[in-house]
């Protein structure tokens, strides 16, 4: 529950998007006990419950998914651009055009190596 202390007066993980009114249904794991054990090892030295370490691995894979998903998707698209003829530009180009953008200066834009 948010605003309730851990161990060692240490604040529990805030997930307030996961309690009260958005809470779905229980949804049970069936995990190995040397896993179980790890959780809860991670669990007790954080000063936090089982559940909420798994709720934020959890979390933090699913969205770890969605954004390798987003990344495919975008390089598929990208890749699809290229066979329809978008620009392509040399990779040493747009290196050397980086790193004199980071010293602050403002160079030409690399030319593009293909249309």
């Amino acid at each position: 529950m948010p605003g309730r202390a851990g161990g060692a007066g240490r604040p529990l993980l805030s997930l307030r998007r996961y309690h009260g009114d958005t809470m779905a249904a229980t949804t049970t794991l069936k995990l190995p006990e040397k896993l179980k054990a790890r959780i809860a090892r991670i669990a007790a030295q954080t000063g936090r419950s089982a559940h909420s370490v798994m709720l934020e691995a959890l979390e933090r894979e699913v969205a770890r998914a969605e954004r390798m998903r987003e990344f495919v998707r975008e390089a598929i698209a990208s890749d699809a651009a290229i066979e329809a003829g978008a620009a392509v530009y040399r990779a040493e180009d747009v290196h050397a055009w980086v790193e004199v953008l980071a010293k602050g200066a403002r160079p030409a834009r690399p030319r593009p190596w293909r249309r």
